[in-house]
């Protein structure tokens, strides 16, 4: 396919999405199958353009005065892509499979170029209605938080300790050009091409034989946070993919237990090939029954170690999901605040006396982090908040000294400041008995 061809098939793409407000994976799946004319390397350069529309659909309809999914492709040209107007008209003349040609409100708009005077939102690319808990967060900074959390992502490596170290990790995918993570001392980097895409990781013998698995820096730090040791009994009491529990097992060298469950028994599913793969052999993975039946109800107050990864907006990884961010709704919030909760009350008989219930999630909203953390501290007086200075030297990770949450018990990552997803993590402590 032509390059102008393929942007008039996102704008296609673009326009299903907005009258059927589906995931964009969803769509990208249907224009494939009813376009098999369109090889593989087509259906890439048609996603990437429908998600870089998506990053910045906000800026992109300010500036073309325009809230129409044409209007969104051309506006990300220029704002994703760095496209000159005379380069977007070409790609505009209407000949063949193009897009019609632009009118002259189309071309004054592009003239006109400027976000200068934009509210706060259209800025940093994010719901309107989103602006005041943004705001909250991060004061200022809001917009340089949510242009940043527009970005495409990297594909961030952990290097399995079980079966390798980065150096020798850094030496069987040389070939892709990784680096070393910044903050993360088994992490390792792979910047995406210029067209979006990340390198086919699956059919890399070094990913097959489990010496590194996907998974993002900054969810790679959360694991490291909670300090899982050998010898312990830890709950991953959200474990979902077992992304987590596969990082703590590295650090445990496989020896004391790890019980993986999940509200949802379907998300335990990729858990056991990667199990398998990684070598760990410290896993229990127990899957719900039915609503009458705890899995791991056997283990109340026996535990070192509680993980709640807890269900959230997914706020901190609008970059890799960027059609998520507008498809949240704000009775969504509401909904996942009463489930934070709940799971943290869900929590806490597991922990044991002197043990650590640690609070992760992926959303950079105070709401969802450490208003959570303060109700559950009010709630549960015997329960005391690490300071997140200390949780940073125990876990060795000084180098992400400052930090610190502003607004409470906490530490918190972003990608404007540390180039990860946003995560949000705190350390809760139970007394001794």
């Amino acid at each position: 396919m032509h390059p102008s061809a393929r942007i008039a098939a996102a704008i296609e793409v673009l326009d299903d999405l907005e009258t059927r407000r589906r995931p964009a994976n969803d769509a990208m799946k249907d224009w494939g199958l009813a376009h098999r004319f369109a090889g593989s390397k087509d259906r890439a350069a048609i996603a990437s353009l429908v998600y870089d529309a998506l990053r910045r659909r906000a800026s992109a309809r300010w500036l073309m005065k325009s809230e129409t999914p044409r209007a969104e492709m051309i506006g990300a040209l220029v704002l994703a892509r760095g496209y000159s107007p005379g380069e977007v008209e070409s790609h505009f003349s209407g000949e063949g499979h193009a897009p019609s040609p632009l009118s002259e409100d189309e071309r004054a708009a592009l003239d006109a170029a400027n976000l200068a005077d934009a509210p706060v939102w259209v800025r940093g690319d994010f719901p309107e209605w989103l602006a005041p808990q943004l705001e909250r967060a991060f004061g200022e900074c809001a917009a340089d938080e949510g242009r940043a959390l527009a970005a495409r992502a990297p594909l961030d490596l952990r290097v399995n300790a079980l079966k390798a170290t980065r150096e020798q990790a850094l030496a069987e995918l040389s070939h892709l050009g990784p680096s070393a993570c910044r903050f993360a001392p088994l992490g390792l980097r792979i910047a995406q091409g210029q067209d979006g895409r990340a390198p086919a990781l699956a059919a890399e013998p070094a990913y097959v034989r489990g010496l590194v698995e996907i998974q993002d820096e900054g969810s790679q730090i959360a694991a490291r946070l909670a300090r899982a040791a050998p010898g312990e009994q830890v709950l991953d009491l959200c474990a979902g993919g077992g992304g987590k529990s596969l990082a703590m097992a590295a650090q445990m060298g496989n020896s004391g237990q790890i019980y993986a469950t999940d509200s949802d028994g379907r998300r335990l599913t990729p858990i056991f090939a990667r199990l398998d793969r990684a070598g760990v052999r410290n896993v229990q993975v127990r899957a719900p029954r039915g609503p009458a039946h705890d899995p791991v109800g056997d283990i109340a107050g026996g535990c070192d170690l509680v993980l709640v990864d807890a269900p959230c907006t997914g706020v901190g990884t609008w970059r890799r999901n960027p059609d998520a961010k507008w498809r949240m709704r704000p009775g969504a919030l509401e909904q996942r605040i009463k489930a934070q909760d709940e799971v943290l009350n869900r929590a806490a008989p597991f922990v044991k006396h002197g043990g650590r219930l640690v609070y992760v999630t992926c959303s950079l909203l105070c709401e969802e982090n450490e208003d959570r953390v303060a109700s559950f501290l009010a709630a549960h007086p015997d329960f005391s908040a690490e300071p997140a200075d200390i949780s940073l030297a125990r876990a060795g990770l000084d180098a992400l000294a400052g930090s610190e949450s502003p607004h409470g018990p906490g530490l918190r990552l972003s990608p404007a400041r540390h180039d990860t997803d946003g995560f949000y993590a705190a350390i809760l402590l139970r007394a001794g008995a």
